[in-house]
């Protein structure tokens, strides 16, 4: 992990270089969240990396650190009707979008976690386990991570019969037992669920 990315993007001409990850493709549940996030030359935080390699107590302790050194940071969320309307990869897209184009310094490069590129305004490159690799992408997995993880915390106290602070919305043996349950809430997403619906008929 190291800011290769970065400062090869620097070097061909790029001033302002962005790590754009997501979270929350997968759940059934809660909106899909995005992050980017531009980080100063070598800025060092230690522990810093792939938000799912580390505990919720480090990514909460590194979600403020984050915040406090980055030259510029936004997160931004796509909700379920709209992941209903236009497909997890557009809502996912949308996000990303919505993040880079919300960072209060802009960014005129990217560096965009996976295999595939959002139609974002600026030049950039996708970096596979970019989570992993990059310091700005990394950081950005975690402040969506961590956004997100609250959000599903909030829906817990408004839902509390799905137990949200126990699974945050992923597919667990737990989270369909209460959707066998309860039936659905508003608040997830009904493209996801319509095989496991139409098995129970």
């Amino acid at each position: 992990m190291d800011y290769q990315y970065e400062i090869n993007a620097k070097s061909n001409g790029f001033k302002a270089v962005c790590g754009v990850d997501e979270a929350g493709r997968g759940p059934l549940a809660g909106p899909v969240f995005a992050a980017a996030v531009i980080l100063p030359e070598n800025c060092e935080i230690d522990g810093l990396n792939d938000s799912k390699k580390l505990s919720e107590k480090k990514r909460e302790a590194l979600f403020d650190v984050i915040k406090e050194k980055a030259i510029s940071w936004s997160v931004a969320s796509v909700d379920e009707k709209v992941i209903d309307e236009i497909n997890i990869l557009q809502a996912t897209y949308l996000a990303m979008k919505n993040a880079v184009e919300g960072l209060d310094v802009p960014a005129d490069y990217a560096l965009i976690d996976g295999n595939r590129m959002p139609p974002i305004e600026i030049k950039g490159e996708t970096v596979i386990k970019g989570d992993a690799k990059s310091m700005s992408i990394a950081a950005a997995s975690i402040l969506a991570k961590v956004s997100r993880d609250r959000f599903m915390l909030e829906l817990d106290k408004k839902y509390p019969q799905y137990q949200f602070a126990k699974h945050k919305g992923y597919g667990t043996k737990l989270h369909y037992e209460m959707l066998t349950e309860h039936g659905v809430s508003p608040c997830h997403r009904m493209s996801f669920l319509k095989s496991f619906f139409g098995e129970k008929k």
